[in-house]
């Protein structure tokens, strides 16, 4: 996380261009700024910014400036377009802030970066590359290598490589653009570049291929120099998703690569290396690698000093140009995969028959270092990876078609080190075969990759499950978002499924600033979109996959919203407006009832609901209603007003077909009196306020009817605790949150679970496991309670009408079995801390408020005049404002600041 500066006066940090820090190789023409702001001053906020850009640091200081936006009497603090003289590709800009404090003095200032790429694609010189099978025919693969009938028409990683010789001293700026259909490791010099893992990542490849920008001046020499990179088949022509064939089908055949070098030089000369036919390409020791398979290397053929001057490449062979066609490429908006931790082995048990189960003590996805001593040249170490075991041994059922097995074949030195690049595997156990002597903890760490998106999310309590329901949540994210919000990453599947993405995404924005990254996602879900207006069900979309399921596509609708709600992106609204119109419509055009019965892709239901059926046209006009309401109020943020009126009246019309259709108005039943129906039709706004009470007291007595369990699946799961507790039951929310009996998130954590499962049934006492044709035990959907943890546990929440948290609620939920909970979130505009406490008969709740941004807090109390803050009693205050008093608590308005509540007049828990 990104912690503030302690300051007494107004200071601005965090500073960030398109959402990112400072971006190298930006290709957006008119780049958002944003900063957050810090003051010990309670009420402190910005009254007027000023931002300047400048060539260099000294420029800024001296005047020298390309934009300066003078004083603007604002409060505005995120996503400030640049709109100064237009920019020029390949150029460093700095930029700096000064904002002027409540009182209307002059306060902090900052400064930081943005680096744009290659604006304009006929600004891109290089050329497609490729192994050309013609002069450089791939063998078949030797008898010795233990390969399966999968594998075995998998081909070795290219390795291609350009020399050439600067004469003159090295250039004083030097970069590199680089991409591929495939996945790509640039070497410069002998030298890896960057850190970036599994890079260009995963897109809509038929739309959008993203580039790399990279530093590499300090790699570069005065004379002979070489280029180089290896080249896999990652999501291009690997295996990818549940289809048994290759991704061939879906989008190319072999990788290929694209590569373009930026020297600049003192005396204002530049210079280009590109990808072109001159380069060279042989294979290497990389047998195959395949994101579903895994990795094979024979360290007997490494090339030694292959990406090094000097290098005699006289019996490679020529490399064959693809094409020019560079209109696909884009600067990468979001941050890369990298790898961000590292787990050491809690245990290594040593089988009768030589193998060794390695435990890493975490469900994790990444991959494994291993340290190999004493092996003779020749010898085979094999690694599969598995989630659990079943008596003692990796349970590999459930990975279907996925072999996740490494391979290993050593070249005899007396220790060589292992850690395959082009894969990656979802595991917390590791079987080691082949292994020579014994094999120790410190030989096997894990390390753990997913998309470098920064956390800005902190939640504890007294409970020891419950933080390890967090716990669990944190790992499911990490390991489901590499380069796309995937479902699971272990099994053959690991695909972008929208509905899993867009119930998941409240928690995920509590627990890790996703803006870019999900800004980029959605840029592929609306490029995927179909003619019709149907959402595909994932993205990006494979030839195996289908369209337009309620609440999947639904996802094209609400993702981009909850953005714009969370960080105030208002360009992802604009870019996806048009789509998300085009769906709402394709709904309304197959339901001219306005009932959601009538589909032409699937219908998953609540997926993975348990001991119930929620009637399918329930949830589906349910979701029908709330896309329409969605659509709405962005084309008024939009000023699209008339759009705006004709969803509103189609909202209206929807929520009244739902009710006509499938609310008993008298009784306040719903259509099948499911758990998912009730929270749905609550959570939406689909019941006339009458019939609310009634449908409330229905699907409580369905809870306990159950003995305190739940059914909800996927949709309905993460409306159950925040329904529950804005309903005046929070003690049932806290009943669930606290069960550990199944069907129960305390159920998988009693068993052992590090991560969220797919099903609530993944493993019971009674029946073992679940149908290995579908049983993930990393799948971050059923963790979406996440968000209630901040938002209802911690009190974190946001007015209806409030954008990047401006207007704050916090409320916490006192009770359950907790004596305390905080939480800590590093919001767009800055840090908000809500926690409390009971300690001898008496609650302390302690809040943050950044500068610029005002809160409601609720204070848990049976006398409000016995609250106080800061020792001092809260009636009467200037500095506080009471704007409510009930039975049960006190009201307060605050601005920004840190506080401290008390009351020794505690009402029971609910």
């Amino acid at each position: 996380m990104t912690f503030p500066p302690t300051t007494d006066s107004l200071t601005p940090y965090g500073l960030t261009c398109e959402m990112l820090h400072e971006p190298l190789g930006l290709d957006e023409p008119s780049p958002r700024l944003s900063w957050k702001l810090a003051s010990e001053h309670r009420g402190d906020l910005q009254s007027a910014y000023r931002l300047t850009v400048a060539l260099t640091e000294a420029d800024l200081d001296s005047g020298r400036l390309l934009w300066d936006t003078g004083r603007r009497d604002t409060g505005d603090t995120l996503l400030v377009a640049y709109d100064g003289p237009p920019l020029e590709s390949a150029t460093r800009y700095h930029w700096r802030v000064t904002v002027w404090d409540a009182r209307g003095e002059q306060a902090g200032q900052a400064g930081s970066w943005f680096e744009t790429g290659l604006l304009h694609p006929d600004q891109w010189q290089a050329s497609w590359i490729a192994r050309d099978p013609h002069t450089s025919p791939v063998q078949e693969p030797p008898r010795d290598e233990d390969r399966s009938e999968r594998t075995r028409h998998l081909l070795p990683c290219s390795h291609l490589r350009r020399a050439f010789t600067l004469d003159g001293p090295r250039p004083v700026r030097a970069r590199a653009y680089v991409s591929a259909r495939g996945l790509y490791e640039l070497r410069v010099n002998g030298h890896r570049v960057g850190d970036a893992e599994l890079a260009p990542g995963w897109t809509e490849y038929r739309r959008r291929v993203l580039y790399q920008t990279y530093d590499v001046g300090d790699l570069l020499n005065e004379g002979d120099n070489v280029v180089g990179a290896v080249l896999a088949d990652g999501w291009w022509s690997g295996y990818v998703g549940f289809d048994s064939r290759r991704q061939a089908l879906h989008y190319g055949d072999a990788p290929e690569l694209i590569v373009q070098v930026l020297l600049d030089f003192t005396d204002g000369s530049r210079w280009w290396v590109l990808s072109d036919g001159s380069w060279r390409e042989h294979p290497g020791p990389i047998r195959y690698a395949d994101l579903l398979m895994g990795q094979y290397v024979d360290a007997r053929q490494e090339l030694p000093g292959w990406d090094r001057p000097g290098y005699d490449d006289g019996d490679w062979n020529p490399v064959i140009v693809t094409g020019d066609d560079t209109a696909v490429l884009q600067a990468s908006p979001d941050q890369p995969v990298r790898v961000l931790q590292e787990l050491k082995a809690q245990s290594v048990r040593r089988l009768p028959d030589g193998r060794f189960i390695v435990d890493l003590g975490q469900n994790m996805v990444g991959r494994v270092r291993l340290t190999v001593r004493g092996a003779h040249s020749g010898q085979p170490v094999r690694l599969r990876h598995a989630e659990i075991l079943d008596g003692g041994e990796p349970y590999l059922d459930n990975l279907r078609t996925a072999e996740v097995t490494d391979t290993y074949v050593a070249a005899g030195e007396p220790v060589e080190v292992f850690e395959p690049q082009f894969t990656f595997h979802g595991f917390r156990y590791v079987e080691v075969t082949g292994y020579p002597g014994e094999l120790r903890p410190e030989d096997v760490t894990g390390r753990v990759l997913h998309s470098d998106t920064p956390w800005t999310g902190e939640f504890a309590c007294s409970d020891e499950t419950v933080d390890q329901l967090h716990a669990n949540i944190r790992w499911g994210q990490r390991g489901n978002f590499v380069s796309v919000p995937t479902d699971c990453p272990q099994r053959d599947e690991r695909l972008g499924w929208l509905a899993d993405a867009q119930v998941f995404l409240p928690t995920a924005c509590r627990n890790a600033d996703v803006a870019a990254f999900f800004a980029r996602w959605m840029r592929d879900v609306v490029d995927a979109q179909h003619e019709d207006g149907a959402f595909g069900d994932v993205v990006p979309e494979l030839c195996m996959t289908r369209e337009g399921a309620p609440a999947w596509g639904d996802g094209g609708v609400i993702i981009p919203w909850h953005l714009y709600r969370t960080y105030g992106d208002r360009r992802v609204l604009e870019r996806s407006y048009g789509a998300m119109k085009a769906w709402v419509d394709h709904v309304r055009r197959h339901n001219p009832d306005l009932i959601w019965r009538h589909r032409v892709g699937n219908h998953y239901g609540d997926w993975l609901q348990v001991n119930a059926e929620t009637s399918r046209d329930v949830l589906a006009t349910a979701y029908f209603a709330r896309s329409a309401e969605r659509v709405a109020e962005t084309a008024r943020v939009l000023g699209a007003d008339d759009d705006a009126g004709h969803y509103e009246a189609l909202h209206t019309a929807v929520r009244a077909a739902f009710i006509d259709a499938f609310v008993d108005t008298g009784q306040g039943r719903v259509d099948g009196e499911t758990q998912t129906g009730y929270l749905l039709a609550l959570a939406f706004g689909l019941l006339p306020a009458p019939a609310i009470p009634a449908a409330v007291a229905h699907l409580v007595a369905d809870i306990r009817a159950r003995g305190t369990h739940l059914t909800t699946g996927f949709v309905g799961v993460a409306l159950l605790c925040p329904v529950l507790a804005e309903h005046g039951h929070a003690g049932l929310a806290y009943a669930l949150l606290h069960q550990d009996e199944y069907p129960s998130w305390g159920y998988s954590i009693r068993h052992g679970a590090t991560t969220i499962w797919e099903r609530w049934d993944g493993w019971t006492e009674k029946h073992g496991f679940q149908s290995a044709a579908m049983n993930s035990f990393n799948h971050y959907s059923l963790g979406s309670v996440g968000e209630w943890l901040y938002g209802g546990v911690a009190g974190i929440r946001q007015r209806p009408d409030s954008v990047a948290y401006r207007h704050l609620l916090l409320q916490p939920t006192v009770g359950g079995r907790l004596t305390w909970a905080r939480a800590r979130q590093e919001t767009a505009r800055g840090t908000v801390e809500c926690g409390w406490s009971l300690h001898e008969g008496r609650l302390l709740l302690q809040a943050t408020v950044p500068p610029g941004a005002d809160a409601t807090v609720t204070v848990p109390t049976t006398a409000p005049g016995d609250v106080h803050e800061g020792g001092r009693p809260v009636a009467g205050r200037d500095d506080i404002e009471i704007t409510g008093r009930t039975d049960r608590s006190l009201t307060v308005r605050l601005g920004s600041g840190h506080y401290r509540f008390s009351t020794d007049s505690i009402p029971p828990s609910p």
